[in-house]
């Protein structure tokens, strides 16, 4: 078995779901993993990742939608919002999503069905550079 890992920088235009199932995969190839497993954790608390379809953008918008029904900006009772209108709903629908994933690999990507895809969900208004964190235990000896 052996071990990498490395950090993911992905950088967001704004709120909205990021595809960045491609970056995991390429890394995968460049490492040269066969089979084993993927480790991802997020380093922040304003976004968030998720597993979710990636055939139908219909789908992509219906996620975000829920998102801004379960967790609306502007709420009366909101206390955290030092910056800004966004500040305590991208908590809020950070701590509702993932801040990590597992996803096994087989032949050298990861396992995920069909129309599935690894999304970076950032939950504010402005750009960012996001920290995703990239551990990898490979079966075979390397």
């Amino acid at each position: 078995m052996k071990w990498y890992k490395t950090i993911l920088l992905i950088s967001t235009s704004g709120k909205g779901f990021h595809n960045f199932t491609a970056a995991i995969n390429d890394q995968l190839n460049q490492w040269e993993v066969r089979e084993g497993m993927a480790f991802l954790f997020i380093q922040h608390t304003s976004a968030s990742l998720v597993v979710n379809e990636n055939y139908a953008p219909s789908a992509q918008r219906d996620m975000e939608a829920y998102l801004e029904q379960i967790a609306p900006e502007n709420q009366a009772w909101y206390s955290h919002t030092l910056e800004g209108a966004d500040d305590s709903p991208a908590h809020l629908r950070a701590m509702l999503t993932s801040t990590s994933l597992d996803i096994p690999i087989d032949n050298g990507a990861l396992s995920l069905g069909t129309w599935q895809g690894v999304y970076l969900a950032e939950h504010r208004h402005s750009s960012h550079q996001r920290r995703v964190l990239l551990r990898v235990l490979s079966t075979e000896d390397g």
